[in-house]
């Protein structure tokens, strides 16, 4: 029993691989396509979505794709423009003696 579910667990993870290589691949391509939590991808990785999708539970899917997303907001804030690093420079508040 053991022997079953470690293979299915082996061919899920090839396939999220598989997809998740191929995202990064064409990442310069726009992405038409959506996914579970709101993940976007290129039309042209629709077949190892599919296969990703066939390969795991949805329960798995689900999973991967909100790590896989929580990992490239994190990697875009940490990749941002430097003003968004450091403290925070709030305008100074001068009061005008129009009273």
């Amino acid at each position: 029993m053991t022997d079953v579910l470690s293979k299915g667990r082996e061919a899920c993870y090839k396939a999220r691989d598989a997809f998740y290589s191929c995202v990064e691949k064409h990442a310069d391509k726009k992405p038409t396509e959506i996914a579970t939590m709101g993940l976007l991808y290129p039309a042209g990785c629709k077949k190892s979505r599919a296969n990703f999708v066939n390969s795991c539970r949805p329960s798995w899917v689900k999973h991967f794709d909100r790590q896989y997303c929580a990992k490239k907001r994190v990697q875009r804030l940490l990749d941002g423009d430097e003003d968004r690093r450091g403290p925070i420079s709030l305008p100074s508040t001068t009061r005008s003696s129009n009273r």
